[in-house]
C-alpha cells in the first residue's frame, strides 16, 4: 500500500519547475497580464512571457483576451500542484 509521505517544503516545487515558473503560479490566483506579472513579480516581461509559453504548454495556465490584453490564470492542475 502506498502512503502519502509528508508535506512538501515551500520550495519543493521551485525545485522542481523552477522559481520563475513556480513564482507566476503562486501570482496566477487571479487573472493577470505580463505586464502585470512582470511588475508584481521583478522578472523582465520577457522573462514573464517565456514562462508562462511553457506553463502553458504545460496545462498549467489557461489565456484568453480581454480588449487589447492576454490575461494568464492558472489551471486546476496547477491549483493541485500549490496545495500539495
Amino acid at each position: 500500500m502506498w502512503e502519502r509521505g509528508t508535506a512538501p517544503s515551500p520550495d519543493a516545487l521551485a525545485a522542481v519547475i523552477g522559481r520563475s515558473r513556480a513564482l507566476l503560479l503562486a501570482e496566477l490566483d487571479t487573472p493577470a497580464s505580463t505586464t502585470d506579472l512582470s511588475r508584481r513579480t521583478g522578472l523582465s516581461p520577457a522573462n514573464v512571457s517565456e514562462q508562462l509559453t511553457l506553463l502553458l504548454s504545460a496545462g498549467l495556465v489557461t489565456k484568453h483576451r480581454v480588449g487589447r490584453a492576454m490575461l494568464y490564470v492558472r489551471t486546476p492542475r496547477a491549483q493541485a500542484l500549490l496545495d500539495d
